[in-house]
């Protein structure tokens, strides 16, 4: 049996009280997740591409107020 299905089978047996705070636990991880990855992605250069296209769109005029 591997890790996963491991977990998975213990998932099954909790309480629906108890699947509700894992579910709850798991979007805080995957948030802090990508906050990391993004705050990596910042760090590297990543984003810069990203970052220079949206000033010049702004620039150009190209972007509506919300």
């Amino acid at each position: 049996m591997t890790k996963l299905e491991k977990i998975e089978q213990d998932i099954a047996s909790l309480s629906p009280a108890d699947v509700g705070k894992l579910v709850d636990w798991l979007a805080n991880y995957r948030a802090d997740l990508w906050d990391q990855q993004l705050e990596a992605d910042a760090k590297s250069g990543a984003l810069n591409r990203l970052i220079e296209h949206s000033r010049n769109e702004l620039a150009e005029g190209k972007v509506k107020p919300l």
